[in-house]
């Protein structure tokens, strides 16, 4: 089965909304980027309620089977916490989001749903071109080692 999710140039719109949320705080920003993904799956806007933490501090967010969303506001993200980055917070909220989309196999489907939409955003480091030695001496071109005679 193949996930459908939004193009690029809309997964960038949320990634850079959701990261002035998390620097201004301001609820606009997240209620774009929530409306983003919503409006591409045609579907209502969760609820979103914040809170200092969840789970005495163990768990980031929680999806409930009325559409309703748990989140732990960026402010209280930042302190306390073992991993409290910017990008963290994004890809919790876009874990949050792949429950509330698809109900069946949540973690798993989740998870593929996060990963697929922080791809192409600037959270993700470019690719490294693998380094290889080009030997130009001899008859022919190769990488690295002997030519084979």
């Amino acid at each position: 089965m193949r996930m459908i999710l939004p193009t690029q140039r809309d997964r960038l719109r949320v990634d850079s909304a959701l990261r002035a949320f998390f620097t201004s705080y301001r609820e606009a920003d997240f209620r774009r980027a929530i409306r983003t993904v919503c409006g591409f799956y045609n579907l209502k806007m969760p609820t979103v309620e914040w809170f200092e933490y969840l789970d005495w501090g163990k768990g980031a967010g929680r999806t409930f089977d009325n559409g309703c969303i748990h989140l732990v506001h960026p402010e209280n993200w930042k302190k306390g916490r073992k991993y409290n980055s910017m990008k963290q917070w994004v890809l919790t909220v876009h874990h949050e989001m792949g429950h509330y989309l698809l109900w069946t196999d949540a973690e798993r489907k989740a998870d593929i749903f996060a990963a697929g939409m922080m791809q192409g955003t600037n959270h993700t480091a470019p690719r490294a071109r693998p380094t290889t030695r080009v030997r130009l001496t001899g008859s022919r071109q190769t990488a690295g080692g002997r030519s084979s005679r």
